[in-house]
């Protein structure tokens, strides 16, 4: 089995099934739970933990096909959304926190933040070749 830290969690590959709670900062999730309001999207977040996420997701970007075909969100617009949650959550829960985006001024500013995982749907080599990102330590 295969271990990894994320944050100060230790994660085993296959000893169990791990689960990642969604907090949605878009009014067009694809999923219909998508939250604007910071104070909401921090409660869901603590929500998560109690009913059990071993991590936090925290999304900018509706990951709708038509989003997709389409310019996509702008970075200022997505950090607008993210980073203020990302912040708050990172402080108010005890599991890791990740962020769910495929530009790199959003992931870097929201490691920063206090996230301590980039969850990239499109697939951060293709994206951002020769960077490296990497959390500050906290």
């Amino acid at each position: 089995m295969r271990s990894a830290r994320i944050g100060a969690r230790d994660f085993t590959w296959g000893a169990r099934t791990y689960v990642m709670g969604i907090v949605n900062v878009t009014p067009d999730s694809f999923s219909g739970d998508g939250v604007t309001d910071v104070g909401t999207a921090v409660a869901q977040a603590r929500q998560m933990e109690q009913d059990g996420a071993d991590l936090i997701d925290i999304g900018g970007e509706s990951t709708r096909p038509e989003t997709w075909a389409g310019q996509g969100l702008r970075a200022e617009e997505e950090l607008s959304r993210v980073i203020p949650v990302v912040e708050l959550v990172a402080a108010a829960v005890a599991v890791p926190v990740s962020i769910d985006t495929y530009k790199a001024q959003v992931a870097e500013r929201a490691l920063a933040a206090g996230a301590t995982l980039v969850n990239d749907v499109w697939g951060a080599i293709r994206r951002w070749p020769g960077r490296s990102l990497t959390p500050t330590p906290r």
